[in-house]
């Protein structure tokens, strides 16, 4: 799954005197995915060599490969890290017991606000999906329509309890709405009027307000 590998005996680890020796192994596996990101976003990832990445993370190839098979796995690790954190934030307000009303717009604009402040994260998943392998994306495409599908619960509980019109298909309520969170890489700008909060709250108003009965 593209997650630093604990024990890996042997595989890749460089014993060389003159290269960095990396005591804090928490560390190295959260500066090559930094590193990873910020070039993936600049340069795009079929323009990133491995050697770049290592230099701006300040760790050796052996470091790398230590917790990282291959370009490709990291890429991967970069998509999974922002869908499992949002997947456990939206599970937490979907099985809260508050008003579905409120829980789902808390969730509408935390997915916001989660996906601005990992702008970057956005910006390589609209451009480097493609690069994966055919099962890596599929698997990115699975969890991603796991959160769709959690999300349209939380809709589809509304329209149960009366709360929400049920003239509209959840799926197509989701379909919607998320058209407009994934494309937030192509237009927002962290300079601008709006943090990502603001913009969390517009949205999750907008979606709220049309499904009113």
């Amino acid at each position: 799954m593209g997650n630093p590998r604990d024990e890996c005996p042997g595989r890749g680890q460089d014993r060389s005197a003159s290269g960095p020796r990396e005591d804090n192994t928490a560390s190295v596996s959260d500066r090559l995915m930094s590193a990873a990101t910020r070039l993936f976003a600049e340069r795009g990832y079929e323009r990133t060599s491995v050697r770049e990445i290592v230099q701006a993370a300040g760790v050796t190839k052996g470091a790398m490969y230590h917790y990282f098979a291959s370009k490709d796995d990291l890429l991967f690790a970069v998509y999974e890290r922002v869908l499992a954190m949002q997947m456990r934030r939206l599970e937490e307000f979907a099985s809260d017991e508050g008003p579905i009303a409120e829980r789902l717009r808390e969730a509408a604009a935390d997915v916001v606000r989660t996906t601005v402040e990992n702008l970057e994260d956005t910006v390589i998943f609209q451009r480097s999906l493609h690069m994966l392998s055919p099962e890596r994306q599929n698997e990115v495409r699975k969890e991603r329509r796991s959160y769709h599908e959690r999300f349209r619960e939380m809709i589809e509980e509304g329209q149960h309890s009366g709360v929400f019109r049920t003239d509209i298909p959840a799926d197509i309520v989701v379909t919607q709405y998320f058209g407009a969170v994934h494309h937030l890489g192509m237009w927002y700008r962290p300079d601008g009027e709006l943090s990502g909060a603001a913009v969390g709250d517009h949205f999750a108003h907008l979606l709220l307000n049309g499904l009113r009965p």
